[in-house]
């Protein structure tokens, strides 16, 4: 199926979680936040929370520093 990701068209396999996608996409879910259409998913639903044909998500990385 078809999603987007920050903008971009991605293939994704029927039946991914949010998890699912930040592991294929080799992205640590520690450091994330996910929003999946207009709607912030917490951290503790991405494995539950399954993913849509043409979904939309918004993930954003924390960078640290100082």
């Amino acid at each position: 199926m078809q999603i987007n990701v920050n903008g971009e068209k991605k293939e994704c396999p029927t039946g991914s979680s949010v998890s699912k996608l930040l592991e294929s996409l080799d992205i640590d879910k520690r450091y994330v936040a996910v929003e999946l259409n207009h709607k912030i998913v917490p951290r503790i639903q991405f494995s539950e929370k399954m993913l849509q044909e043409n979904d939309s998500l918004e993930i954003v990385t924390f960078v640290g520093g100082g």
